[in-house]
Parts: C-alpha cells; sequence; structure tokens
C-alpha cells in the first residue's frame, strides 16, 4: 500500500472514530434492532401494524436509549415511507405546518401518508400539539412521537386519543451484551482494536438498560486507554467513569431512588435533607414539572388539612416552574420543598379517601337516600325524590342535622382528625354539630 493511500486509510478511520459509536451502530434493518419484543418480537401488536402496512398514528413513550428513534426510521425504511423529523425543543407550528405543506405535494392517489416523527414530543406546548390535529385526522401525515414523560400528563387529550401509545422498556441484559458484543465485533473502528471482555457488571449497572449509555461508556473506555489492547473490567469501567459518569441518572434506578429521598425527607420534616436531594435532582438535570407535580401530591397526602395552604402553595409552584423554567425555577423549588418539609403533617386525607374506596369496593352501589336525591321533574318529586330534604342554609349556622350516607353505612367514619392543632379544631367542631354521632 503506498504511503499516500495508508495516509488516507488512516484519515477515513480517525474521521469515522469521531462519529459517535451510538450512531454508527444504528440498525439499519428491522431484524437488527434490539429490546422491545413486547412490541416487536413474532406475532408482537407493533410487528403486526408493520408488516401489515396499516400503522397508525403512536407515541413511543419509554427512558432515553431504548431505541425510540431507531424504531421510527426502521418503521419507515420498512414501509418504504418518506419520514420528516423534528425535534420539539427546536422546532414549533412553523416548521411543523411546512412539513404539511411538503406531505401534501406527496399524495398520489393511493400513496401511503409519509411519516412525522417529533422527538421528545412533550415539549410541544398546547398550541404546536393543536397544530398536529387536523393532519392527523385528515390521514396527510401518520404521526410517531416519541416522549420520555407519561403521555396521559404531556400530550393533549385530542391528540392523544388519535394515537396509540406503546410502552417502550429499559434493555435487559440479553439484549445489551449482545449489543456490547455487536460494537466490539462489527464497528469499523473496535474491531481494530483488541478488546478483551473480562467483567461486564459494571458497564451493565451504569448503563441501566441504555443503550446509548453503554456504548458512551465503552467508548470513554476504550479513548482512555493509551494501547491498542483493552481489557474491559469491573475496575476499569468504575475508575473510567468517575469523572464522565452524572451524579444522577434521571432515568434509570437512581431516578426512583432520589425522588423517593426527596419525598421522604420532605414527609420527615426534615428541610436540610429535601434541600440535599433536590440539588441532586437539579444537577442531574430533572425536569423540574415531575418535580413539582410530586410536589401537589405530597402537600395533599402528607400534609393535608394539618396546613391547607401548602397545596396551594404546591400548585402556585407547579404553574411557576411552567412559566419561568430553569436554572431560576430552582429557588422556586428550594423554597416549596422547604415550606412544605417545615410544615405540620397529616395523611387524614389520603387515609379517607382510601377507606372509603375500600367500603365502595365492598357493598357496592349503595342507593342514594330519597331525600338527597335530585328532582327536576314533577314525576320525581311525587314520587318521593327530594322530599324531606333540609336546605342547610336555611337553618341557624347553616347546618340542619340530617342523614347524609346510605342507611346501611349510617355512623360509618372514613375522616379521622390528624393530631395538629388545625385538624383538633375540625374535631372539637364535626363533634359538636353531630353530638358525638361520628364518634371522632
Amino acid at each position: 500500500m503506498s504511503s499516500r493511500l495508508l495516509e488516507f486509510v488512516k484519515f477515513e478511520k480517525k474521521m469515522d472514530s469521531q462519529i459517535p459509536l451510538a450512531e454508527r451502530l444504528r440498525p439499519i434493518k428491522l431484524e437488527d434492532y434490539l429490546g422491545q419484543k413486547h412490541l416487536m418480537g413474532n406475532g408482537a401488536v407493533l410487528r403486526r401494524s408493520i408488516e401489515s402496512g396499516n400503522l397508525p398514528s403512536l407515541l413511543l413513550w419509554g427512558p432515553p436509549g431504548v431505541g425510540k428513534t431507531t424504531l421510527a426510521k426502521l418503521i419507515a425504511h420498512e414501509l418504504n415511507r418518506t419520514i420528516f423529523t423534528l425535534n420539539a425543543i427546536n422546532s414549533g407550528v412553523k416548521e411543523v405546518r411546512e412539513i404539511f405543506e411538503k406531505a401534501k405535494k406527496l399524495q398520489f392517489f393511493n400513496t401511503p401518508a409519509p411519516i412525522l416523527f417529533i422527538d421528545e414530543i412533550h415539549r410541544f406546548n398546547k398550541a404546536q400539539q393543536d397544530s398536529l390535529l387536523s393532519a392527523v385526522e385528515q390521514g396527510i401525515i401518520t404521526l410517531i412521537g416519541a416522549t420520555t414523560e407519561n403521555p396521559s400528563f404531556e400530550v393533549i387529550s385530542p391528540l392523544l386519543s388519535r394515537c396509540q401509545v406503546f410502552i417502550l422498556k429499559p434493555l435487559d441484559k440479553e439484549d445489551l451484551l449482545t449489543l456490547l458484543n455487536r460494537a466490539i465485533t462489527t464497528d469499523s473502528y473496535l474491531k481494530n482494536r483488541s478488546i478483551n471482555v473480562v467483567e461486564t457488571d459494571a458497564i451493565l449497572r451504569f448503563s441501566g438498560g441504555d443503550a446509548r449509555k453503554l456504548l458512551n461508556i465503552l467508548e470513554i473506555v476504550i479513548g482512555a486507554s493509551e494501547t491498542e489492547e483493552v481489557a474491559l473490567t469491573d475496575k476499569i469501567v468504575t475508575e473510567r467513569l468517575q469523572e464522565n459518569i452524572a451524579l444522577y441518572d434521571k432515568n434509570g434506578e437512581q431516578h426512583y431512588d432520589i425522588i423517593s429521598a426527596f419525598i421522604k425527607s420532605i414527609r420527615g420534616s426534615d428541610p436540610q435533607a429535601a434541600v440535599y436531594w433536590l440539588a441532586r435532582m437539579v444537577e442531574g438535570g430533572e425536569d423540574p414539572k415531575f418535580i413539582a407535580r410530586r410536589l401537589i401530591i405530597l402537600s395533599s397526602e402528607d400534609i393535608g388539612l394539618a396546613n391547607p395552604n401548602a397545596l396551594l402553595l404546591a400548585t402556585a409552584c407547579f404553574q411557576a416552574v411552567e412559566k419561568i423554567g430553569m436554572p431560576e425555577s430552582r429557588i422556586i423549588l428550594s423554597e416549596t420543598a422547604i415550606y412544605l418539609a417545615t410544615s405540620p403533617k397529616s395523611n387524614s386525607a389520603y387515609n379517607a379517601i382510601n377507606t372509603a374506596i375500600e367500603q365502595v369496593k365492598k357493598e357496592g352501589g349503595l342507593p342514594v337516600p330519597m331525600h338527597l336525591r335530585n328532582a327536576p321533574t314533577n314525576m320525581m318529586k311525587n314520587i318521593g325524590y327530594g322530599k324531606d330534604y333540609r336546605y342547610a342554609h336555611s337553618y341557624e349556622g347553616n347546618f340542619a342535622l340530617q342523614e347524609y350516607l346510605p342507611d346501611k353505612l349510617t355512623g360509618a367514619v372514613f375522616y379521622n382528625p390528624g393530631e395538629n392543632t388545625k385538624e383538633q379544631e375540625i374535631k372539637q367542631k364535626q363533634n359538636s354539630l353531630w353530638n358525638g354521632k361520628y364518634s371522632l
């Protein structure tokens, strides 16, 4: 080989190695797609839709690195359809409408609709999502949206009702090992290195079911080696990642562990720990709206009537975070977390609804007492609907002593006031009104 040709080959290898490994290994055939056997295995629901050619608009919901983008591109390739791609972070209604115009020009006879793939579709606001509706309804495009967030919360109902939701799962150990072997043996750059896989526990643990993360870790380890021969061991992987891997993985196991520690710290009235775990999430890039939603839930579940203002503040926190964004939202979240952590605690509302639901399951649909029934017609009035109902505001203190539960449940207690100042006041007043009927 001439020196000039040798230099060219070296240059090509260098350029190829500069493309991220995850991109170099992105499959180009459907049979090479790893994971999601519940969707893509033989006879699985999404596989059948692809094979039949009757592809509905769909939403792919799952954590990063499980193949949402890859799957969308493979579907388009398999069905021989044009695919337009947008990222919701830097696209808006203007870009969406431009694609619709392009899609309309592709409509010939029975030509199937092109695919519009929108990555991180949950980042589209209501107006942007609304702009998709008519094109989806008219079949101008087939929408494939990818999201890491629960579509029930992040996608508007009209659009959600027009799409099938498919849940993608983290890759299992078998898939990750297959991917690791594929990278080492088929990648144009790595296959020329002498890589000896000695141990895999660390790389599998750190990747957390994320294919992209596994390949990134492999690149970090290989890139840090000064020799052609590389031994992949748990010790080397851990050492190489000490300065490269985030302290918080917002989509792996730590995601759930840290939000759990955060909630339990607030429930346990420890503002110091609450702020620490909040900082871990903020530094890890957690979605601030996810944190704010959890604070709303906690304000009712763990503080409740001991401090009713907690729910108001938590709700205001979510609205503020939604409008302000990061990094300023970290201050709003901190204020709210500290307020909730230092508030008196009560789970009485949480227990009340759970107890009532259990009673409903046990007794079924007990009849509504006649005096509480609505009587919009004369016929209903004549058969006793609403008869003898006492309108509370017509009585002293806006209270009338009467039965509000089904006869079979008279005297049943679902709400027990908690041992805090606010609810002890409630308890005293309730016992006074009801003359001890409910034995609070």
